[in-house]
């Protein structure tokens, strides 16, 4: 994080400095690597101090705070608790997005609505039996059971689904373990 640590009426003490740097360490540890930079504006007026602080975040978020108080110690912990609150705001939107996104993506598949509704939508009810993970569409081209062989040993596949020449209707020719061919004929 790039740390930009201005004293306007005063000059910046290393002491200050060093209590600047602790107080911004709860915000890294809240926030992690999300944080690009920092500015932190240190004001002395008649009787008071303010500290003014603006944090630049990854998504041009910007979390701003400002506090008075009659100690650098007390207006510094005033305005990081401020910017604490705002950064657990947009880390918590930051992890519901994510959450619906994976959601969404597992509802893929065909399913039910459910009745009872949550959060204002209809929940979708997970698929019955077994889960189809691929689907491919083929053109079957008529040919004869010696040629849909040839193919298969060809291929390696385990099996090959062709129309029959000869017969007109769907067969699927299947690779046994001994090296062999099963033929699979649909009755009509």
């Amino acid at each position: 994080m790039r740390l930009v640590l201005t004293g306007r009426h005063l000059d910046i003490s290393p002491g200050l400095r060093t209590l600047v740097d602790r107080k911004l360490v709860r915000l890294e540890r809240l926030l992690g690597n999300s944080i690009v930079s920092a500015q932190v504006v240190c004001v002395r007026q008649k009787d008071r101090l303010e500290a003014d602080v603006t944090v630049h975040m990854r998504g041009d978020h910007i979390l701003a705070g400002r506090a008075t108080a009659a100690t650098w110690t007390s207006a510094l912990t005033t305005v990081v608790d401020k910017i604490e609150r705002q950064g657990a705001k947009v880390k918590g939107k930051w992890k519901e997005r994510k959450r619906r996104v994976t959601s969404n993506r597992q509802d893929d598949g065909p399913g039910e609505a459910v009745a009872a509704p949550v959060d204002g939508q209809a929940a979708v009810a997970p698929p019955a039996g077994p889960r189809v993970v691929r689907v491919t569409r083929t053109h079957l081209k008529p040919m004869s059971v010696e040629n849909a062989a040839l193919e298969l040993s060809a291929t390696g596949d385990a099996f090959l689904v062709f129309r029959n020449a000869e017969t007109d209707a769907l067969n699927v020719l299947l690779r046994r373990r001994g090296g062999e061919f099963g033929l699979l004929e649909a009755n009509r």
